[in-house]
């Protein structure tokens, strides 16, 4: 007998090999892993608990591949709304160095919650701002994921490259890259786990070229290869992103990356703006993976990725909300959306599906994590994490043709259930963890003494 059976669907989109989509469909879930999926000529297990999603597209749930959920703290912050990168950072490091254990506890909390109403089930974390005495950060957003029971994805972000050393962050808010390294190595001993279907796992995440040392970005490539985690940082963000590399290390981002040992399919990068179109190549052939950050990048003034191209030199494209200081909202289908309309604005109308989409918020994402076939996809065995976003209502009235073009071009729209190792985050449209509203209190005090507005 099955766990749970979601039946009756308009359509359930499987992501399997041959892009499967089941017409009334179902998926039974069993021990949090996926035991079957059929369409409505195929009878499904009985189950302990069986639920009707008609009306209904049921999608894997969405893997958002890069966030810093700290910045929820200064969401929409007035003197930084008109800056691009540079300046945007440093208005906003001296308000950053005032975070602690129970404020990022609250800002993962409220960060993960929210992006689990999006229908996001899986999520990482470039928590790469560690003040001196602010405590242990990780394991506190770490904790926040295990109580809301989202599947996480932290990584152990760092910089080491002061404004004194000619970097962008000020000095307290930077360690040496021996401390920065035993950290990185003490998180994966702590908390990486290696199991299928694990809930947490590390990487390793020197947060940028402008922010840390080259020999931090070489040490950090040599350590996750010796533990074999991946890795992740900014890259190739903006013109300014561009400039500084050149001007510093006397190269473009690329060939900064593939000096520094960071050319492999272990290294997952963010933004990915501004590469060249032999650079594209280059990624491609390394296999490695983008989380594209489309609303990040327009409020940031920094472009348009060109993820098409990425796509078919075989670059593994995720999706990722980015900090909610520059992309402010944090849901996934949103950025879906977003990814869709920028990729038919830049590479023309037929190049930007809302299956392109799809696929990035799920088998890229997973992809970008080093989760393929286990995340991203539902196929017996894979975690039994799934999206079921309700196609009713004024908005999508006569989307009666394609529920999948239907479920971006028609909306806003959140997740109905969302379901993470077979247990509902979401149900009926509503976060079923009681202590939301405290949480949001507790949220909104941090906020308020960060920003200086006590």
């Amino acid at each position: 007998m099955a766990d749970l059976v979601l039946h009756n669907a308009r359509l359930l989109a499987t992501l399997d090999g041959g892009r499967r989509e089941l017409a009334g469909g179902w998926v039974a879930i069993t021990g949090g892993l996926v035991q079957a999926v059929g369409t409505s000529t195929d009878v499904p297990p009985a189950a302990a608990e069986t639920v009707d999603v008609a009306d209904c597209l049921v999608t894997p749930g969405l893997v958002n591949s890069h966030h810093h959920m700290f910045q929820n703290l200064t969401r929409a912050y007035p003197p930084m709304t008109d800056k691009p990168l540079f300046g945007w950072l440093q208005s906003l490091y001296p308000l950053w160095r005032a975070i602690d254990e129970e404020a990022v506890y609250a800002s993962a909390f409220v960060g993960l919650a929210e992006l689990a109403i999006s229908g996001c089930t899986t999520s990482t974390d470039h928590l790469y701002l560690h003040p001196h005495g602010a405590g242990d950060l990780l394991g506190a957003e770490i904790a926040a994921a295990r109580e809301l029971g989202i599947r996480f994805h932290p990584t152990r972000g760092s910089m080491s490259l002061s404004q004194k050393d000619g970097g962008l962050p000020p000095d307290d808010v930077v360690s040496d890259d021996d401390e920065i390294l035993a950290a990185s190595e003490a998180a994966v001993a702590a908390h990486h786990d290696r199991e299928h279907g694990a809930m947490v796992r590390i990487a390793l995440a020197p947060c940028s070229p402008f922010t840390v040392t080259e020999q931090l970005m070489v040490r950090s490539a040599e350590l996750a290869e010796r533990l074999d985690v991946r890795l992740h940082t900014h890259f190739a963000e903006n013109a300014e992103d561009d400039a500084f590399s050149v001007a510093t290390f006397g190269c473009r981002p690329m060939e900064y990356l593939e000096r520094t040992g960071w050319c492999s399919d272990r290294t997952w990068v963010a933004h990915c703006v501004t590469p060249n179109d032999d650079e594209v190549q280059r990624l491609g052939a390394a296999r490695i993976g983008v989380a594209h950050c489309p609303s990040s990048n327009m409020i940031l003034s920094s472009g348009i990725s060109p993820v098409v191209p990425m796509l078919r030199a075989g670059v593994r494209v995720g999706l990722g909300v980015d900090g909610s200081s520059s992309a402010d909202s944090g849901s996934l289908w949103l950025e879906a959306r977003e990814a869709m309309l920028l990729a038919k604005l830049r590479d023309g109308a037929p190049a930007g599906t809302a299956r392109m989409a799809l696929e990035c918020a799920t088998l890229g994402g997973a992809a970008c994590l080093g989760r393929d076939g286990e995340l991203g996809v539902l196929v017996p065995g894979a975690v039994a994490d799934v999206a079921v976003w309700k196609l009713t209502g004024p908005s999508f009235s006569g989307a009666v043709a394609d529920p999948i073009e239907a479920w971006l071009r028609c909306g806003p729209t959140s997740a109905w259930h969302t379901i993470v190792h077979g247990r509902f985050l979401v149900r009926d449209g509503q976060l079923v963890h009681p202590d939301v509203d405290h949480m949001l209190t507790a949220h909104a005090a941090h906020a308020r003494r960060i920003q200086r507005l006590d």
